[in-house]
């Protein structure tokens, strides 16, 4: 018998927010699907925790992080988790169960996509 336990995949608040896909904000302006993602991408940044835990994840080494090495952040273990979860739904971050502690990933496409709707080579 195996220990594996199979849990039920969560899914974002909209499937198409996993990558964003925007154009630079000087290129054209947005269709009202591309201001509502991108909206929701910046709404996730737009709080100093989330934010901070975004970069303590894309700056971790190789680009994931244990929710154990990123969760002294000033706020309760839970609260931690809520924040994580926001970043989930917006696509931010992608998690995985490994044992008994979740890893969390910043997609590269994210970062760059996140540039490249300011203007940046990404």
């Amino acid at each position: 018998m195996s220990n594996v336990e199979v849990l039920p995949l969560l899914e974002p608040e909209a499937p198409e927010s996993a990558v964003p896909c925007c154009p630079p904000l000087t290129e054209r302006p947005f269709t009202a699907e591309e201001a509502e993602r991108t909206a929701r991408m910046f709404k996730a940044l737009g709080d100093p925790v989330r934010l901070r835990l975004f970069s303590l994840v894309a700056s971790h080494e190789g680009g994931e992080a244990c929710v154990c090495d990123i969760s002294d952040v000033g706020v309760s273990q839970p609260t931690v988790s809520h924040h994580l979860k926001k970043l989930r739904e917006a696509g931010l971050l992608t998690s995985e169960r490994r044992g008994t502690w979740v890893y969390y990933k910043v997609e590269p496409s994210v970062v760059a996509a996140l540039g490249g709707i300011l203007g940046g080579k990404g």
